[in-house]
């Protein structure tokens, strides 16, 4: 435990469709644009339609693009958590390691809950869909990253779109300590 109160949220893992989650905020990996795109990002867009659009916009006016890592918040609109807070995580690469940029989308998104005041936050694999990355690697990254992050989160569910992702993010936090 932190000196600050904080610890890391419980993790709870769930198939499912994370633009249906009863969640103060849903974690939308986006790309470096905001306004929508396949997978993940597209399916958020859709559900929180033209009110999501909407907030989006101005956030891009804000903000212009979001870098690799980084993370972001806007309205959720017509979905119904709060809020959508948005990460770009990086493409897999053989040749380099960018770990370390992926744990940041989950590190700076827990950021982004607390400075909202978000308690329960809906994941999904970021990265591990058309991004490439590897699934087990991908669970490892964001199980360890959401536990070992101090937050005021209490809750960081991992909302996966299929039974690999699912049975990754099991190992991954089946494997954790204690």
């Amino acid at each position: 435990m932190q000196d600050d109160g904080t610890s890391g949220p419980r993790i709870v893992l769930e198939r499912g469709d994370i633009t249906e989650q009863q969640v103060d905020a849903v974690v939308n990996a986006a790309n470096s644009g905001l306004m929508g795109g396949g997978g993940v990002d597209g399916a958020i867009l859709r559900a929180g339609g033209a009110p999501q659009r909407e907030a989006r916009k101005a956030l891009v006016e804000r903000i212009g693009s979001l870098p690799t890592g980084r993370a972001a918040a806007s309205d959720a609109g017509d979905m119904p958590a709060r809020w959508v807070i948005h990460v770009v995580g990086p493409v897999w690469s053989k040749q380099e390691d960018r770990s370390e940029l992926l744990a940041s989308c989950y590190r700076n998104a827990l950021a982004v809950a607390d400075e909202l005041g978000a308690r329960s936050v809906a994941f999904p694999a970021v990265s591990a869909g058309v991004y490439g990355w590897p699934l087990d690697s991908a669970a490892e990254i964001a199980v360890t990253t959401v536990t070992s992050t101090p937050t005021h989160v209490s809750e960081a569910r991992f909302v996966l779109f299929d039974d690999a992702a699912y049975a990754a993010f099991t190992r991954a936090a089946g494997s954790l300590p204690g």
